[in-house]
């Protein structure tokens, strides 16, 4: 079974908010809401009474984690909220009655009603994007090259990215959009290598409460506050 996700790595993150507001440009999303939130997480001590400069600080994205066992969609009195082939989840405006049931039962906070059209809403994983085989809005913007977008049933290493078009030289607009590198192809030691190895313990989920978030945040050498 597909299990689409993204994967941040926290080390990289810069807090720039590209992710969020190219989000929120090509899905429309209302002025004051968020279906992308960057949370700053810091400064705080690396050791207990520590100060300043042996502090540290990262950048939490949020949104919705497109869970295996999504209590919004356990929820939902109309069937809006589901589950679609991909395990994303996704909400049927049609059947949506406005009652807020998810946005009370998610325990990421990530849904809000839109007060004009009365239905709730939050991040799609841009499906529009990924049926045409293209990546999410968030991970094809960020500059850090922090977010990256595959199926977690086939491992986090196949998570791809955008990249410069070196495997195939063809650098048109369309040999740009379309080059990819892999998560694992990044990973490695030296210059030459973007992502910096990890090992199993610096890997992370949001709190998981039955509901088994399917995000991946990736965190080296500093403690966990998810």
């Amino acid at each position: 079974m597909t299990q689409y996700a993204i994967l941040t790595d926290l080390n990289k993150c810069v807090g720039c908010l590209a992710c969020s507001v190219s989000c929120k440009v090509i899905n429309n999303v209302p002025v004051g809401s968020y279906w992308n939130k960057v949370l700053r997480v810091g400064p705080n001590p690396r050791t207990e009474g520590g100060q300043w400069p042996d502090v540290y600080t990262y950048f939490l994205t949020v949104q919705c984690q497109h869970c295996e066992n999504p209590a919004c969609v356990d929820v939902c009195p109309t069937e809006a909220s589901h589950k679609v082939a991909d395990g994303t989840v996704q909400i049927d405006k049609s059947k949506c009655i406005g009652c807020q049931f998810c946005a009370m039962a998610c325990p990421y906070g990530v849904r809000y009603l839109n007060e004009e059209e009365r239905v709730v809403e939050k991040c799609t994983l841009c499906e529009q994007k990924i049926a045409q085989g293209e990546l999410p809005q968030c991970v094809s913007q960020c500059g850090g090259r922090a977010r990256w977008f595959g199926d977690i049933e086939q491992g986090i290493e196949s998570f791809e990215a955008p990249w410069a078009p070196v495997k195939s030289g063809d650098r048109s607009y369309e040999g740009c959009a379309s080059a990819r590198m892999t998560f694992g192809e990044s990973t490695g030691e030296g210059n030459e290598c973007a992502t910096k190895p990890y090992s199993a313990s610096e890997v992370y989920h949001l709190p998981d409460v039955g509901n088994k978030p399917s995000f991946v945040y990736i965190l080296r050498k500093e403690k966990w506050q998810g």
